[in-house]
């Protein structure tokens, strides 16, 4: 069995102050679980999220984080930075990373590799827009960016990894891929890392869906063979909705 993710991804929202009395109001809602649970603050916000945190089943991680181990790199954030931190996971190439900041596959390939040379989790994003699937170019798409982000990876690289699908048409948007719509291309992603890297790792490897994520459609999503967990945007902003999220990914 494959373990089960629920990350919040809170984008440019939660000061430090917001964050702790969010992380506090959570964790008496979690409490022990065997699902992978964690949030990406805003970096600035992440101190506050580790300290509150400690001794729980919270998992803290970042959304960015540079390519370069140190240098003459301004605004930009390194690995060793964010260790020192706390986190234990990092998110890269989300689609807004890609849109807002030009983020191509190649720099994501070399941010997820130093992510595991460093011993940080990617979470590696991945997504079509809604040009691309109504052009029907959804399984082009997505298996070019999983191609270019994990080229030449050995199977024992790809141990820690995980991968979410979130269709950038659905995020932020209010539309939910149908569970057919995800467990298909969920499967399509399975398929493709089998003939890639083998079955064993193909099966290994947790896939998230990532898109208007809410209490009321985490269930059903879930239910799903090669659904694995949720990548939450909007939802994990408030504690019930993130806690209830977490809930019904369990059931």
């Amino acid at each position: 069995m494959r373990q089960r993710f629920i990350i919040g991804n809170w984008k440019m929202h939660m000061g430090a102050g917001e964050t702790a009395a969010f992380v506090q109001k959570l964790l008496p809602k979690i409490g022990e679980t065997t699902t992978f649970v964690g949030i990406a603050p805003p970096f600035t916000s992440i101190e506050a999220a580790v300290a509150e945190a400690e001794k729980s089943y919270l998992n803290i991680g970042a959304q960015n984080m540079s390519e370069f181990p140190k240098g003459a790199y301004t605004g930009e954030i390194s690995s060793s930075m964010l260790k020192e931190g706390g986190i234990s996971f990092v998110i890269l190439g989300h689609s807004e990373r890609r849109i807002h900041f030009h983020e191509d596959d190649q720099m994501i390939h070399r941010k997820v590799k130093w992510a595991l040379q460093e011993e940080l989790l990617p979470i590696l994003c991945i997504g079509e827009s809604q040009e691309e699937r109504d052009q029907e170019m959804t399984e082009k798409v997505l298996t070019r960016q999983l191609g270019e982000a994990l080229k030449d990876f050995s199977t024992q690289e790809l141990e820690n990894l995980v991968i979410a699908y979130e269709p950038v048409w659905a995020i932020g948007t209010g539309k939910t891929a149908t569970p057919d719509i995800a467990q298909e291309t969920h499967h399509l992603i399975r398929t493709f890392i089998k003939g890639q890297w083998g079955e064993a790792v193909g099966e290994r490897i947790p896939i998230l869906y990532g898109g208007s994520v809410k209490p009321e459609n985490t269930a059903i999503l879930m239910a799903e063979p090669d659904i694995d967990g949720a990548l939450v945007g909007g939802a994990s902003l408030e504690v019930e909705s993130f806690a209830n999220i977490i809930k019904f990914a369990e059931e």
